[in-house]
């Protein structure tokens, strides 16, 4: 006897267990990655040391953070950890998600799999890396250098993971908006033209995400803003070359035909 549900199309549960194996394979990667942090280099203590330095290094010399609950100290490095091993394994989390949904693609849109996964990573982490380097430094020294002198400076270093998360989302997402316009303009969602037309559209929305996410200087809402618009730029430019090189071979007579009849 089946155990198959009546009703439920054969596709459809095969599916469901595709999906059940890449995700299982991409747990397994992170858990890996995390057990390699955590037990053989560098520890969860160094990684939280690590994404502490640019507050300590805007505190007056000799302060340190705190932490206020019991486990505090124990859970946060280990947060850390975790989320330092899902971003090292992010290439192979992508790769498993369009694995899932490759078999429903042309052979033409294929071609799309391994630039955008790889695309996708890189500008992930380099907005992290952005933010982290470039950005905290100076949005903590305002900070700092705005708090009264009768104030003394010690973050609570739970607050500080939940900041330090948030900005570093915001800056990795912001990177990623040239994958996103190259994926609205191959699917025929909106056209180049259109990008280009709407460009003073969105260089005030990103004058008010920046505004919105970042804290209230005008110096980070600029490292956020700016780097938007940048990248939408480039999004228009690469979106073009994206669309050619995934062209069904119809596709492309057609072009050719009209092109020609054209000339």
């Amino acid at each position: 006897m089946s155990d198959e549900q009546p009703g439920v199309p054969e596709s459809f549960i095969s599916h469901l267990i595709e999906l059940r194996t890449r995700l299982v394979r991409a747990s397994i990667a992170v858990l890996v990655v995390f057990i390699v942090l955590f037990a053989v280099w560098p520890g969860p203590a160094a990684i939280y040391d690590f994404v502490a330095q640019p507050m300590l290094n805007a505190l007056p010399s000799g302060s340190k953070m705190i932490a206020t609950g019991v486990i505090t100290p124990f859970m946060v490095p280990m947060k850390v950890t975790l989320l330092v091993a899902f971003v090292l394994a992010l290439p192979w989390v992508l790769y498993q998600a369009w694995a899932f949904i490759a078999p429903g693609l042309y052979t033409h849109e294929k071609r799309l799999v391994l630039p955008l996964v790889l695309s996708s990573s890189l500008l992930f982490l380099a907005g992290v890396a952005f933010s982290y380097f470039v950005v905290f430094g100076s949005v903590f020294s305002f900070i700092n250098n705005f708090a009264p002198k009768s104030i003394s400076v010690a973050p609570d270093i739970e607050n500080y993971l939940d900041f330090v998360l948030m900005m570093c989302m915001a800056f990795g997402l912001t990177f990623e908006v040239p994958v996103v316009v190259v994926i609205l303009v191959r699917m025929n969602i909106v056209t180049v033209e259109k990008l280009k037309s709407i460009r003073s559209y969105v260089v005030v929305g990103a004058f008010v995400i920046a505004a919105i996410v970042t804290p209230p200087d005008v110096l980070s809402q600029l490292f956020l803003a700016i780097p938007l618009c940048l990248l939408y730029e480039v999004g228009i430019l690469l979106a073009p070359f994206f669309v050619r090189a995934t062209q069904a071979p119809a596709e492309s007579a057609d072009e050719s035909a009209d092109s020609s009849t054209t000339g």
